[in-house]
């Protein structure tokens, strides 16, 4: 095989997770040309990979319905593609990878697990955990004949020259400084602590000698975070200039405080410690951050009524939340503190 096609176009977390897998496979199969197609948006998250990987970022609004998907296709042809991954399965991608197969070419799906998931809702604490996402990922080049070793845990490595893209923005970390980001929010309600703990967390953290900085999008976002600005606490929500610009400010970070979000898989990808807080959905569902220890993953034991749903995206049946709202501020603080090394 001398060309592999890789698609995946959402959600972002999803596709922060290709990352690490698809650097391990360029780097265990060098002689093997890679390239990816994905939304434009995502782009940056592979711009620090091996050679022998490429990135298309299409918009797809360019693409709609069939016609659109054919003179995609047509587009694609010229690559001279050996075989197909689809790590979506989603009905554009059937479309997508269903074109290529009549021509010939060598087709791989991703197996989602979509009725373990299913199974597993309500039932956390009783049943084995599912495939991690990272290994059904990995599943799929195998169908290929390309074989991805995944335990080596091996991270993207972005160049220290690159810490200089920041410098002008956020100044240069000085020896022995500790910098902490918090990412406090995720696409559902359920899967968010609740923000006014959340917020005195920054402030231990603050009062603790890390330099903290906090991650969003958005107004709505941006207008929160700047409420929380204190000596030692900055948003940089919407002031880095981009998602290159974050991922290498993340990649400077001692530790990243994460919902079970893109945020988390972001700083995962790239080998910042990170601590994550899951509520409404559970780590056993197979989405946990790459290569992170287990005690970084803060949650409730003991509640039979999580996961609620697999993505967060259905409203508590108790309606107060008390897998988020029963997780005590020092037990979050506390987990970051022992990750930085930062004496309490």
């Amino acid at each position: 095989m001398k060309h592999i096609l890789i698609t995946r176009f959402s959600a972002m977390g999803d596709v922060a997770m290709t990352v690490p897998v698809i650097n391990l496979l360029a780097q265990q199969h060098s002689d093997v040309k890679i390239t990816i197609l994905t939304r434009q948006r995502f782009v940056p998250f592979y711009q620090w990979m091996p050679k022998n990987v490429k990135v298309k970022g299409i918009n797809l609004d360019d693409y709609k319905g069939l016609p659109g998907l054919h003179r995609l296709y047509r587009h694609l042809r010229p690559l001279n593609i050996d075989a197909v991954a689809d790590l979506h399965d989603v009905l554009r991608t059937k479309v997508l990878r269903a074109l290529f197969r009549m021509h010939g070419t060598r087709v791989a799906v991703i197996d989602k697990g979509r009725a373990e998931k299913k199974a597993l809702i309500g039932k956390g604490i009783d049943v084995e955990p599912l495939k991690p996402m990272v290994q059904r990922y990995a599943d799929t080049f195998e169908e290929l004949g390309l074989h991805v070793d995944i335990t080596s845990k091996s991270c993207i490595t972005i160049p220290a020259s690159e810490s200089s893209k920041i410098t002008s923005l956020v100044g240069e970390k000085k020896k022995g400084e500790c910098w902490v980001g918090i990412a406090p929010f995720a696409a559902h309600e359920q899967k968010i602590y609740t923000l006014e703990k959340m917020q005195r967390v920054a402030q231990t953290l603050a009062e603790q000698g890390c330099r903290v900085f906090l991650f969003g999008a958005g107004k709505k976002e941006s207008d929160i975070l700047s409420s929380w600005e204190e000596k030692g606490i900055e948003s940089v929500c919407g002031k880095l200039g981009g998602l290159t610009n974050e991922i290498i400010l993340m990649s400077q970070l001692n530790c990243m405080l994460a919902m079970d979000s893109a945020n988390m898989h972001i700083a995962a990808m790239i080998g910042t410690p990170v601590v994550s807080i899951w509520g409404a959905t559970h780590p056993k569902a197979g989405f946990t951050p790459w290569a992170q220890p287990e005690e970084n993953i803060i949650h409730i034991e003991g509640m039979p009524c999580r996961p609620c749903s697999i993505y967060g995206n259905k409203a508590c049946i108790w309606g107060d939340m008390r897998c988020m709202t029963r997780l005590s501020i020092d037990t979050v603080a506390r987990r970051v503190l022992q990750t930085v090394k930062v004496k309490e």
